[in-house]
């Protein structure tokens, strides 16, 4: 049985990275000339040739910082990235034909976060890429955000590597309609690797699949105010090891927050191809009493998805609307779901395409013992040991 504490409803989460003083104001010139994007310690601008962000410097994003199809940026592990807060236009994009080499450690992590003093949901953009992999939205389409083109036929397209990667205080709001993420795939192929990421404190979803065929294994996201895990556009990965949790206090939220979100496409349900993803190990957690999560998991607009080992759970007076929506009127879902559970006041299932399997009502998969600490069921969900290196943790503030 595992245990996590997090004080209050803060995500504390420490970067370990080494300093030199020789290096403190070092310029790193990937040779693009007067236009550099990468000055000393600032990243803006568009990065044409291949550059390396180093540990020993502490970077400001002071704008937009887009890598151009053919180079590659490499971030060492332990950097720390702070973002300028307060505007729309700060983020890290990285357009289709280009790479991100972002492989931290579990000792030393990459981190993306504010500069501000006191940091809050929303303060910048997010992390945006792009890719060549298959999107029925079309194959020369540009994001919501960002303006980058994404979308091809190549499913095993490689937009390099992001692992033991911290994403925080994400979600910046251009206008009604477009939000940032916290980590945004768009037509993102198979032949990149994602693990072992953390988006907390976001001001619209988590994670969210555009499309693409991308592999995702070990993702938490903590406190955000839409989304938790959300796909749309043909997406056809597989998501492994996946804990979503709202914590008690966190009252960011908008209209409709769900644990996951998955949609197909909302103009023609049968578009190819159809989102297909398989989710392994998940759990789905509210621990807040004052914002309930529309649904556990709203499977819809076409989307057909495989789901294992997943446990819904809401402790205390938290709540769900719904466990499971399939139910849309612009095209239901399908789900097959395995060895689900679920805790607590979670609500009942809203069912308009088929769902396949049943889902368990459990006692034990969360408890809480006098200490306040939260405890999970070994093997019912996500696995929380895998985040162990994130000092990720969380208490009950508001008990009955």
């Amino acid at each position: 049985m595992k245990t996590f504490k997090n004080l209050l409803i803060a995500i504390t989460v420490i970067s370990i990275f080494s300093c030199s003083s020789d290096d403190d104001n070092r310029t790193i010139d990937p040779g693009n000339g007067g236009d550099n994007p990468i000055t000393g310690n600032e990243l803006k601008g568009d990065l044409s040739e291949d550059a390396k962000l180093l540990a020993s410097v502490e970077y400001t994003l002071t704008g937009s910082f887009t890598v151009k199809s053919g180079a590659t940026l490499t971030i060492e592990p332990g950097t720390v990235i702070k973002a300028k807060s307060g505007r729309t236009d700060i983020f890290l994009a990285v357009e289709r034909g280009a790479k991100i080499i972002a492989k931290g450690t579990a000792a030393n992590p990459i981190k993306f976060t504010s500069d501000a003093s006191s940091p809050k949901a929303g303060d910048w953009g997010g992390i945006v890429i792009a890719g060549k992999a298959k999107s029925n939205k079309g194959t020369d389409v540009q994001s919501e955000v960002a303006g980058l083109l994404y979308g091809g036929s190549d499913d095993a397209d490689n937009s390099g590597e992001l692992s033991y990667i911290i994403a925080e205080y994400t979600g910046a709001k251009i206008n009604g309609e477009q939000e940032f993420n916290g980590i945004s795939f768009f037509g993102v192929g198979n032949g990149t690797v994602v693990n072992n990421i953390v988006v907390s404190n976001g001001n619209d979803d988590g994670i969210e699949f555009f499309g693409g065929s991308v592999n995702v294994t070990n993702v938490y996201c903590a406190n955000i105010a839409d989304d938790m895990f959300d796909w749309t556009g043909g997406y056809t990965g597989t998501i492994t090891n996946a804990f979503g949790v709202r914590n008690d206090g966190f009252d960011a939220a908008t209209d409709d927050p769900r644990g996951i979100e998955g949609d197909s496409n909302s103009s023609d349900a049968n578009a190819a191809p159809i989102s297909t993803p398989t989710l392994k190990n998940v759990t789905i957690l509210n621990l807040n009493p004052d914002v309930a999560l529309k649904a556990g998991a709203e499977i819809r607009r076409g989307t057909q998805a495989i789901i294992s080992n997943i446990l819904f759970a809401a402790y205390g007076n938290a709540s769900f609307g719904n466990r499971i929506d399939t139910k849309d009127d612009k095209g239901n879902g399908t789900l097959t779901i395995s060895n689900a559970s679920a805790q607590g006041n979670v609500g009942d299932d809203k069912v308009g395409g088929d769902i396949t399997g049943t889902v368990t009502a459990i006692t034990d998969g969360i408890s809480v013992p006098s200490d306040n600490t939260v405890n999970t069921k070994a093997g019912v969900g996500a696995d929380l040991s895998a985040f162990d290196w994130a000092n990720q943790s969380f208490v009950v503030t508001k008990l009955n």
